[in-house]
């Protein structure tokens, strides 16, 4: 009998700067407690990422399909796998001053998505908000020191180059890609209704630009 799909939670926020990439970037945090490494794969990519991971403890596989409202810098993006999550700084590719009025490219409802309160700070209020410490949990090498990856597959990290699934780059074994679920899955309305969907400043029309390719910077 195969194991039950389940949508993680997923919760973000943002900065955001005209002149300054390092400032420009989106907070992501997938609850995904108890998969180990070797159990998961994780997709990033320019437009959007797939993921999915088996918690053996939890009985359950996590699967989770998010295409963005624009398009990041994966080469400046990092990742930081823990026991409890997987936590992402997605570095946006424009340059703008103005916040990402949503996450998602889709002006819709999704349940397993919030505003993450404990990092949010209002778009005129970023300069007076204090340094993040978040920033110190992905160190501060280079990206691809770790064996770099677009089509992340934790259990063949070990030193391996490239990446898979992005143009132009040698792909990594085990890089088959993952299966399109449709955003959200099945079981996203489990989740709580307090989404952060509620907050209409993160609900306006949608305008996706830009290009990008790259790989992502994994810290243990």
């Amino acid at each position: 009998m195969s194991t039950p799909k389940t949508t993680p939670e997923v919760l973000w926020a943002q900065r955001s700067s005209t002149t300054e990439p390092t400032k420009n970037y989106i907070y992501l945090t997938i609850s995904v407690p108890d998969v180990p490494a070797k159990s998961m794969k994780l997709d990033l990519k320019p437009t959007g990422l797939n993921f999915t991971g088996t918690s053996d403890t939890k009985k359950t596989t996590y699967h989770l399909e998010l295409e963005f409202f624009a398009e990041i810098d994966v080469d400046e993006s990092k990742v930081n796998h823990t026991a409890r999550d997987i936590e992402l700084v997605l570095r946006k590719k424009e340059l703008k001053e103005e916040y990402w009025p949503r996450l998602l490219k889709e002006k819709a409802k999704v349940h397993f998505l919030k505003t993450d309160f404990d990092k949010w700070v209002d778009e005129d209020e970023q300069n007076e908000a204090p340094e993040d410490d978040y920033m110190n949990n992905f160190g501060g090498g280079g990206p691809g020191e770790d064996g770099g990856f677009g089509g992340i597959d934790f259990s063949k990290l070990g030193g391996a180059g490239g990446a898979g699934g992005m143009p132009g780059m040698p792909g990594m074994p085990g890089m088959e890609g993952l299966g399109a679920e449709g955003l959200g899955g099945d079981d996203a309305g489990e989740a709580d209704d307090d989404s952060d969907d509620d907050m209409p400043e993160l609900e306006d029309e949608d305008k996706p630009e830009g290009k990008g390719k790259g790989k992502v910077e994994e810290v243990a």
